[in-house]
Parts: structure tokens; sequence; C-alpha cells
């Protein structure tokens, strides 16, 4: 082969590899984060067992979750299965509320207390590293989840028992089955479900619910 073809041929690789490079870094770059200074954080520990993989919640959905939940400096707001810890530290820094983060990862959790530090609002918020079924979750306000349809039916029993009336209930994606929402939001390509913990409790919302 002559050396202009050669020449030739390897301009032509280098545009294909060019090409094909540049649709992979705007994928990588799903998540707004013009709002917040959370960093997306490393891969998570893949050696503990939990029932939901770590996906993060886009901050803009973040955002409107809060805003659903209709949160104030009032409320103390749980997120079970908290991750890089966006939503707590969110709470904090826009709507001047406490936070709780339950996580059963340890480096996540470490991964969200560093975040929590970084934008200065360590003092308002905490990580617990632990299993969001035996957490104690009393005391929360506002509770947010992105888990997944079979674990929100697992938890509801929970959220019913352990949660005073007028608690707020905020899912990114999914429902809780049997127990109807109050509100139903499409927000771009997904759905938040809101609940309110009501005062009298049907009975066959206190079991867990046959998948």
């Amino acid at each position: 082969m002559h050396v202009r073809s050669l020449r030739l041929l390897a301009a032509a690789t280098a545009l294909l590899l060019l090409g094909g490079a540049a649709p992979l870094a705007g994928w990588a770059q799903d998540i707004d984060t013009s709002t917040t200074s959370i960093v997306d954080p490393t891969p998570s520990d893949t050696t503990v067992d939990a029932d939901v993989p770590f996906v993060r919640t886009p901050q803009k959905v973040v955002n409107r979750m809060l805003e659903l939940a209709n949160v104030s400096e009032d409320d103390v707001v749980y997120d079970l299965g908290s991750g890089d810890g966006r939503i707590p530290i969110t709470a904090a820094q826009e709507y001047d509320a406490r936070g709780v983060g339950i996580e059963i990862k340890p480096d996540l959790v470490q991964q969200a207390r560093q975040q929590a530090n970084l934008v200065n609002v360590d003092h308002r918020v905490e990580f617990r590293q632990g299993d969001l079924f035996e957490a104690d979750i009393s005391d929360a306000t506002v509770v947010t989840l992105y888990l997944l349809p079979d674990v929100n039916k697992r938890l509801r029993p929970k959220l019913l028992e352990e949660l005073e009336p007028g608690t707020r209930v905020v899912s990114h994606g999914f429902d809780m089955g049997q127990w109807e929402p109050d509100e139903v939001v499409q927000y771009e390509d997904t759905y938040l479900y809101l609940w309110t913990v009501p005062k009298v409790i049907p009975p066959h919302l206190r079991e867990p619910e046959e998948q």
C-alpha cells in the first residue's frame, strides 16, 4: 500500500475514533448540578448487600421532590437509601431544614458526610450507616424515597406505624401499591408520588402487600 494511502487510512480512522468518543462524554453528564455544589461520587462499595442499587436522583428531580413535599425550615427530612446525600443536603441548603440520610453502604455514607462538610451544612445534616428497615425514623416530618416497587410495599407498614400523622412521604419513580397517593406529578421523564400519613390507618395498609 502506498504511503499516501496509509496516511489517508490513518486520518479516516482517527476521525471515526473522535466521532465515536464525543457522545460518550455527553452521555456521562446526565446530572444537572447547576444548583448544587455536590460532586458525583466514586463508584460505591459492591461488597455490602443492598435491596436497591445506587442510582443518583438528578438534582432537578431532588428540587421538585422537596418542593412537592412543601419542605420548610421546621422540617426534619429523612432520605431512606440516601446514596451521596444530595436530598438531605439540598433540604438544608435550600430550606434550612434538618436532614438525615439512612444508607447501608459505608463508603456512600462517608462521601455524603464529606459533601455536607464541603458545602457547610454538616451542622444541619447527619448520615447514618444502616438498614433502612431497622432505622428509627419516628422524628421525621418528611420522608423521601428512590427505591423499588417491592421495597416500597415492604416499607409501607413501617412508615405508617412509626411516622406521625401529617408526615409527608415523597417517592421518586414508584408508588406504594394499595396506598393511594394524595398527588402524582409527572416531571420530565419520571413520576413523583406524594402521600400524607393519615390519623386513621386502614388495616389493609398495615401489612406488607403481596408481590
